[in-house]
């Protein structure tokens, strides 16, 4: 059986940022990338709906290490998806990496020290490798399924009923009746892209989201490209950016009806007095007790405005053969319904994990500065923030995993497990009101009421303590054997 020091689980934005920080620090390191797909890019391989683009500025989506030069801020997905194959190729990356690799299982020995990981291949075959340690940047949802509500009467409907996370290649929307359900980014992505050929596109809520419209390009990178070094301009306008996002969560936590009011006030402004924002853009909760939705230049109110788009918020009787009936009675005609009803979690992509043969319950396990768990030994978890770029955390994971590895090769450390001591304050690992948590709220590992166990979605603070505090801190205990 092949053995390798380490083993990355996943090629997408996290895995290939994973690998380039893993052979930059440790270039005689033997690592391979298992991938389940046969491309590189995890979502933004994936993901193909009209429009699809991040909702985060890519001066904190991309690398550290690699300057977004596309004068786009927020980006659209074959962008990105190019940007994340570069930076792959640049280091020699695509050639580590293993395409049609599943894992489906993981068991940890104590006695070797090491993971044992059963794959199953694209062709059915199964294998097996180990590892020293084991790095899981498989993304927190599930490739192989969306969330999709049980509609009443979907199957009468005449007209094609779809789901974003598997668009299909044929279909033409050109012309015709589109309702999207839905009010979260990929809803107010798909409609104004939709609203430029079709007939007309609803998007169908059952309540409102705040909606922020922010440049599509960047004007103070763009002043700062053109004056400075490229790294250096990326630096900073980096830097930048997560200074005014931090600030924007921050001051949605201490003044929250100021902000609301703020951001309402924002869309009143853009789509004029003709608009029912009351009923369609007033949510019922704080700023980012969910995740603020941001859109580039307005698109979605630009399309509203021309009439090629609308808002209906209501809910949702029942599926009939020419479109949806509304609990109010109203009838909605469509062509073609969009379901951009969110995705489904999973944990450590789907992976069974066992040590010593005793399975693995996550949900009864404390998160570890969010990226380790209590009682799982030589194992490093991806994820990324849901106030601000899923980058930023993944590059700090990636950068923490360096010194992890640097520090138990000095002192000739094999095994890095963290302990909990008993009566730890639980909380919920993700203080958010989304829909995709709050299904996936029971398979979720705890965090505790204060450090190393608190995850407190703050770039600063992780930047301490994943960066500079001091590894052996005497949560995360060592062994030699």
């Amino acid at each position: 059986m092949e053995h390798l020091d380490t083993l990355i689980i996943g090629a997408g934005l996290s895995g290939i940022g994973a690998a380039v920080h893993l052979q930059n620090d440790f270039p005689g390191r033997r690592f391979a990338i298992l991938e389940s797909r046969g491309a590189i890019g995890g979502t933004w391989d994936l993901f193909r709906y009209p429009g699809v683009r991040s909702d985060s500025d890519m001066y904190t989506l991309g690398y550290a290490f690699k300057p977004w030069t596309d004068p786009k801020s927020l980006a659209d997905g074959p962008a990105i998806r190019k940007y994340i194959v570069d930076t792959a190729v640049e280091h020699g990356i695509d050639r580590l990496i293993r395409f049609g690799h599943k894992v489906v299982r993981a068991d940890w020995s104590s006695a070797d020290a090491r993971w044992t990981l059963e794959i199953e291949r694209a062709d059915g075959r199964r294998s097996r490798i180990s590892c020293n340690f084991l790095l899981a940047c498989s993304g927190y949802y599930r490739y192989s399924e969306g969330h999709m509500p049980e509609f009443a009467g979907s199957a009468d409907f005449r007209g094609r009923l779809v789901h974003p996370q598997f668009w299909p290649a044929d279909l033409d929307y050109a012309g015709k009746r589109v309702v999207v359900i839905g009010s979260g980014a990929t809803a107010v992505t798909l409609v104004p892209e939709m609203a430029r050929s079709a007939a007309h596109v609803t998007m169908l809520q059952r309540s409102p989201t705040y909606v922020f419209s922010l440049p599509a390009r960047d004007p103070i990178a763009d002043t700062l490209r053109r004056r400075l070094p490229r790294m250096l301009a990326y630096r900073l306008t980096r830097t930048k950016n997560i200074g005014m996002g931090m600030l924007f969560f921050r001051l949605s936590r201490r003044w929250p009806a100021k902000m609301r009011q703020n951001l309402i006030g924002l869309v009143r402004k853009a789509l004029g007095p003709a608009h029912d924002v009351d009923t369609h853009f007033t949510p019922r909760y704080d700023p980012w007790d969910q995740r603020v939705c941001f859109v580039p230049d307005g698109d979605l109110f630009e399309a509203i405005k021309a009439g090629s788009a609308d808002v209906v918020t209501d809910q949702i009787a029942r599926f009939t053969p020419d479109g949806i009936r509304l609990q109010s009675g109203r009838e909605l005609q469509a062509d073609i319904v969009v379901s951009a009803t969110g995705l489904t979690l999973n944990l450590l992509g789907d992976v069974a994990f066992a040590i010593d043969g005793q399975p693995v319950d996550f949900s009864k396990t404390l998160g570890y500065k969010g990226m380790m768990f209590s009682g799982v030994p030589n194992l490093i978890y991806t994820f990324g923030y849901t106030n601000a770029s899923w980058t930023l955390k993944a590059d700090l994971t990636a950068n923490y995993a360096s010194r992890l590895f640097a520090y138990m090769d000095k002192h000739g450390l094999r095994t890095a497990t963290p302990v909990s001591e008993p009566g730890v304050e639980t909380r919920p690992f993700l203080d958010f009101s989304s829909g995709y948590v709050r299904r996936a709220i029971d398979m979720m590992p705890k965090q505790g009421a204060k450090a190393p166990w608190r995850l407190y979605q703050n770039y600063v603070l992780d930047l301490l303590t994943l960066r500079y505090a001091r590894i052996a801190d005497g949560t995360l205990r060592f062994g030699k054997n």
